[in-house]
This record gives structure tokens, C-alpha cells and sequence, in this order.
């Protein structure tokens, strides 16, 4: 019985077995055979993604189409994701050798992590870094809480990212390199970009290492230039790595959390058409891992912005500026004030703002290596003072009483005005600090000579209502509508000073004739003013925008037309009246007897009190407008020198404008004039 069931047990088990050996055969046989194209097209399958290739912003040129910010290539160190690897400790090492390749060279790479360590050697939260920092706690990120501290976020970076075994000052750099992959997705389509503008001897060394770096690769990228960075810094502006909130706003319109966008200036405010439209590249990998890649969605560069700025001009406009300031320095502000100022140069014609400087400046090519020393700097190189700053601007305004009380018929040429030296208002006593030919001044005397007591007389007449009636038909205290973000200023007024719960005294009446009072205008309002009387009452938009092009020039975007904001109807008189009076002033400076043109203008004084030191001290500001040729005028021009006794001293800025601009060819007047593109 025993030897028949150990028989049949035999027979049982070789049956499955054979079974066994059966069933791999046939699938061996259905692989190999029946399955085997099958198969084989598998093995060899290709599979693939998409990768975005960034386009190159457009270029900034000036009127005659000269180059100022353009495109040129540059290498970017970057983090390929199919062959970074994907355990946390290998990507450390890797980190930590490029960290410590690119320290030992002096060279930069991103480290945007809001945290860094004190004197004391404890980490702290980096100074105005408030966005990031909530960023950095936020659920996607961190996920910690708001009033989580420093350290906090620190010991969540190195339990997240298994760097205990690091130096705190190392794994604080290799989280900052982690941390800032997470927060751009680092993908596939996204790689990472590690350091920007990398000389070309290191990414030999890279190449050649590339075992040491596996993963870590080569991207040609176009890198924002400058022909000459202390060139218009203020008005062409800077791009930068668009911040969380800015992502939010704009991802919707096609931006990549790993763009770079406009953060000042023209790049700001053109930035729709600066920015080009992205490109694809469809990357391959085959059964064998190799990598293959083609360009299906070729990127297209961003349009060409054309300025109304003559880059000669501008040159001419900031050198001349800095000069001015830096001859009179010492006599002028006794080290009370630095040495700050701005000039702008319009088109009468058209509003076209042809050069437009702020002093104190700086180099735009630089700005990223020296911005904290650029933000902290209290001289405020960064402010642009030609359309932000506001003053009191003094004797200018007198020609817009003049002009006031003219076309009211309250006064004519013949009015005249004693000047004792004194005048004498509801008991209180004025000065007029000039010296008349005559006691008995008219209007053109009083606009050539700045006297006080005629137009305190003029303004108590004719009352403060008109006065600002005409002043917002000049525009004064009210933006002047170009591109760029400009202050609206001050027109004092019964209203605006009812708006601060103060009350309206008669005596500012008088004293805003004379461009005293509370009204407050930038220099780029006082050029428009000046172009209004200069071309007989029509005020245009400024603008900074000459056209914007396609990047190859073929297709024309825009093209600015003037624009007339108001049209004031003076008489041919009173125009010839205030334009004597102000060439008047242009013939008694020493500085234009050989303009090649005859030049108008008025000079203007103003005092302000500044906190110095904990101490309120007066300071003098100086203020010229001026407009050129007398006859047929074609350019106005506005200069403000802060801490200047005299607005005359800044004469000298204004004949070498006058000087460049018609004494250049007839070919560049007429490019302007016509507003013809020179490729």
C-alpha cells in the first residue's frame, strides 16, 4: 500500500512539473515568436517630453535706432532632472562640490534663501525679504506656521533635505540650492537653473568632470546687455526673476515661474511687448537610456522698443548735469545738502521726451553686484528725480501769472508796478531781493528781472482761483502722461489745504505767484510748462515711446502720435510778451552768448527746510526753463539743482543742450522731427 501512494506521488509531482516546464515554454515560445515584433517595437520604444525654450526679450534702441539694451549669449549651469539623481544624499554631494567649485573661483550662484547667519553665528531671517520669507512657510513650501521662527525654518530644511551631517554654513547653502528647485518645480520641463553667467573656463572644467557632476549641464541663454549702463539707468530700467506674487498675477498670461520680467522703467512698463514668445523642444530617451532632442515650437524674440531718447543727447543732457552740480558743490550748499539734481529735455511739437537725467546715478550693468550698497546709499541713487521728486519751484511760475493776468485783461505791457525794494500786504511786510533798472517795472521787466512786488501785486488781483485755472492748463500738479511712473505733485489751493485741515491765509495768494506757497512740481512738469509757452498754449503727453517693431523690424506694433491733453487760446500778444521777457533772460546769461540760437528762459530760487543730523536747516534750490530756438521753438528744457542759490548756475547745462542739438547735422534734426527710424 505504502509503495503504490509513493508511486502515484511521483507521477503527481512530475505531472506539474512537465506542466510547469510546459507553460514557460509556450510563453517563451509566444514572446520570442508569436509576440516578437511586438515586443521588439517595445524594447525599442522612444519616450518623450516637452521642454520649454525661453525667448529672448526685445531690444531697447533710441530715436535713431542705436542700440542700448540688446541680447547677448551667456552660459547658465543647469540641473538636467532625467539625469540628476533622484536620492536626496547623491544630489547633496553633487551640490556641495559645485558650491565649493564655484567659491574657490569667486563666482556667484543663485542663492535666494531668506535666511542667513548673524554676527553671533544664529540664523536669522534676511533683511526685506518679507515675501520670501512668507513664501518659505508657506503650505507648498514649508508649511509651517506664520509665527514660525528662523531657526524653525532652518531645522525643517535639514531634516527635509538630510543635510545633519553638514557644517550649519554648508547645509544652509546646499538647502538654499534645494529649497529654490522644489520652489521652481524642477522637472522635465523645468530644469533648474543653478548660476547664470558662467565663464567659459568652468563649464570646461564641468564638462570634463562630469562624472563628479552627473546630472549637471550647459544651457546657452541670452543675457541682457547694455552699450553703456550710466546711460538713461532711470529710464530704460532692470529686469529680474519674477517673485512669488508676480507668478500668481501672471501665470495665466504664460509666464513660468523660472521668467525673468520687468521691474523698473522701460522693462517694466513695455514688458507685454519686451517679452517673447516661448518656444518647445521635444526631448527623446530610447530603450538604452540614450537622450536625443528637437526644437518642434521655435522661440520668437520679443519686439523692439524704439525711444524717443536721443542717446547723444542724454550723454550731453548727464554730463553737463553732473558738472553743473559738481562745480558748485561748495559754494553753493556748504556741504549741507548732496550733490542732486535733474534735467529734462522735451520736444515742443510733439511732447517726445529727448533726454531725461537724474543725478545722483549709477551703472545698470552693475546693479545686481552692488544693489544692496545702491538701496542703502542716502544719497537715493536709485530715485529717479526728474519724474518723482517734487518742488518748490519759484520764480518759473511767474510767467504763468503773467500770461494769466495778461489774457484776463488785467494788465497789459504798459501796467506797471513801483518796487520799493518792499511790499507792503495786510501789514506785513514782502521782499523783492533784485535790482531794477527802473522803480517803475512792467511785465517783460518783471519776468527779465524776477520782481517780487509785481507779481505779488499781479497775483492779490487776480486771485488764486485763476491763477491755478491757467496752471492746470499748464499741467502743473498734475501728471504729464508718459510710460513711466511719475509723482502728480502739488497745486496749492483753499481746497487742497481744507483737504490737510488747514486753512487757506491770504497771504499765500501772493505768495504763490511767485512760486512760493505749497506748490510742489517735478522738472518734468516744469519742461511741459516751458514747451506750452513755447508753442503758443498747446500741451501734449509726454512720451517715451517713439514705436515698438517686430524684432526683425518688418511689422510696425505702435507708433506714437502726439496727443493734445489741453489747448489754451492765448493771444499772439501775450505770447510775445512773456517770450520777450524770457529772451530777455537768455541774453543776460554770460553762457549762451554763443548758443548757436537764441534761448528764453526764467530762472527760479526756492527754500525748503531739511531734517539734517536731527537739526532743521534751510536749503536753497536752484531752477531753470528754458526753451530754444526763440523763433519756431523746438526744444523745452527743464533743470533742477538742489541746494543751488541761483537757478542762473544751471545755465551751463542748458547751453551745452542747445549747443549739441543745433550743432548737429540737419540729418539728425530731421530724423527727429520726422520721426524716422534709422535701423
Amino acid at each position: 500500500m505504502h509503495v503504490k501512494i509513493t508511486g502515484t506521488r511521483r507521477i503527481v509531482s512530475l505531472c506539474v512539473l512537465l506542466a510547469f516546464f510546459a507553460f514557460f515554454v509556450f510563453d517563451l515560445v509566444k514572446i520570442q515568436i508569436i509576440d516578437g515584433d511586438e515586443y521588439a517595437a517595445a524594447s525599442n520604444a522612444v519616450s518623450e517630453r516637452t521642454a520649454v525654450i525661453t525667448a529672448a526679450r526685445g531690444e531697447i534702441v533710441d530715436c535713431n535706432g542705436q542700440e542700448l539694451v540688446y541680447n547677448d549669449q551667456g552660459y547658465s549651469i543647469i540641473f538636467d532632472y532625467a539625469y540628476f539623481p533622484s536620492e536626496q544624499e547623491q544630489r547633496n554631494v553633487i551640490i556641495s562640490n559645485l558650491i565649493d567649485l564655484f567659491e574657490k573661483n569667486s563666482l556667484e550662484w543663485i542663492d535666494n534663501l531668506p535666511l542667513v547667519f548673524d554676527e553671533n553665528g544664529g540664523i536669522v531671517y534676511k533683511e526685506d525679504s518679507e515675501n520670501l520669507i512668507k513664501e518659505m512657510k508657506s503650505e507648498d513650501m514649508l508649511n509651517l506656521n506664520d509665527y514660525a521662527t528662523a531657526q524653525n525654518c532652518f531645522d525643517a530644511l535639514i531634516s527635509r533635505y538630510k543635510l545633519e551631517q553638514y557644517p550649519a554654513e554648508k547645509a544652509r547653502k546646499i538647502a538654499s540650492v534645494c529649497y529654490e528647485m522644489k520652489r521652481l518645480f524642477f522637472s522635465i520641463g523645468y530644469p533648474y537653473t543653478f548660476a547664470s553667467d558662467v565663464p567659459e573656463e568652468i563649464i570646461s572644467y564641468i564638462k570634463e568632470n562630469s562624472g563628479t557632476y552627473q546630472g549637471v549641464d550647459v544651457q546657452v541663454v541670452p543675457v541682457r546687455q547694455y552699450a553703456d549702463g550710466t546711460l538713461a539707468p532711470h529710464v530704460l530700467g532692470r529686469t529680474g526673476a519674477i517673485d512669488a506674487d508676480e507668478y500668481k498675477k501672471l501665470k495665466d498670461e504664460g509666464y513660468k515661474i523660472t521668467d525673468y520680467i520687468g521691474k523698473s522703467g522701460i522693462e517694466a512698463a513695455m514688458e507685454e511687448y519686451l517679452k517673447g514668445t516661448d518656444g518647445e523642444e521635444t526631448i527623446y530617451w530610447d530603450g538604452d537610456g540614450n537622450k536625443s532632442s528637437a526644437v518642434t515650437v521655435q522661440p520668437v524674440q520679443g519686439n523692439t522698443v524704439v525711444l524717443t531718447i536721443d542717446a547723444g543727447l542724454q550723454k550731453v543732457a548727464q554730463d553737463a548735469l553732473r558738472e553743473t552740480l559738481l562745480d558748485f558743490a561748495g559754494s553753493d550748499r556748504g556741504n549741507l545738502v548732496d550733490d542732486a539734481g535733474a534735467v529734462v529735455v522735451l520736444n515742443c511739437k510733439t511732447g517726445a521726451i529727448l533726454a531725461s537725467a537724474s543725478y545722483p546715478t549709477y551703472d545698470i550693468s552693475t546693479y545686481s553686484e552692488n544693489a544692496k550698497a545702491l538701496n542703502e546709499d542716502p544719497s537715493a541713487p536709485l530715485w529717479n528725480r526728474a519724474l518723482l521728486s517734487t518742488y518748490a519751484t519759484g520764480s518759473t511760475m511767474k510767467p504763468s501769472v503773467a500770461i494769466a493776468a495778461l489774457e484776463e485783461g488785467l494788465i497789459d505791457e504798459e501796467y506797471t508796478v513801483y518796487c520799493s525794494g518792499m511790499y507792503t500786504y495786510l501789514d506785513q511786510k514782502f521782499k523783492c531781493e533784485q535790482s531794477h533798472k527802473t522803480r517803475f517795472v512792467n511785465v517783460v521787466n518783471a519776468i527779465d528781472e524776477s520782481c517780487n512786488s509785481f507779481f505779488y501785486e499781479v497775483g492779490k488781483n487776480l486771485g488764486i482761483e485763476k491763477m491755478n485755472e491757467y496752471r492746470t492748463l499748464f499741467g502743473l500738479g498734475s501728471k504729464t502722461g508718459c510710460e513711466l511712473g511719475e509723482a502728480t505733485g502739488v497745486l496749492d489751493s483753499p481746497e487742497y489745504r481744507s483737504s490737510l485741515g488747514q486753512t487757506w491765509l491770504p497771504g499765500f495768494t501772493i505768495q504763490s505767484a511767485i512760486g512760493q506757497a505749497g506748490n510742489l512740481f517735478t522738472p518734468i512738469q516744469l519742461a511741459n510748462y516751458c514747451a506750452v509757452i513755447a508753442n503758443g498754449g498747446t500741451r501734449y503727453r509726454t512720451h517715451f515711446i517713439k514705436s515698438i517693431k517686430s524684432y526683425d523690424y518688418s511689422q510696425t506694433i505702435i507708433e506714437t502720435k502726439p496727443e493734445i491733453l489741453s489747448q489754451m487760446d492765448l493771444s499772439d500778444e501775450t505770447l510775445d510778451i512773456v517770450q520777450r521777457g524770457m529772451l530777455a533772460v537768455g541774453e543776460r546769461s554770460s553762457y549762451f552768448k554763443n548758443s548757436p540760437v537764441q534761448i528764453a528762459a526764467k530762472t527760479g530760487t526756492s527754500q525748503e527746510i531739511r531734517n539734517l543730523n536731527g537739526n532743521s536747516v534751510k536749503v536753497n534750490n536752484g531752477f531753470l526753463i528754458a526753451f530754444a530756438p526763440y523763433e519756431n521753438p523746438e526744444i523745452a528744457i527743464a533743470v533742477v539743482g538742489e541746494g543751488f542759490r541761483a537757478g542762473s548756475r544751471l545755465s551751463s547745462v542748458v547751453a551745452a543742450i542747445v549747443e549739441y542739438y543745433f550743432g548737429q547735422s540737419d540729418s539728425m534734426q530731421t530724423n527727429q522731427q520726422e520721426n524716422i527710424l534709422i535701423p
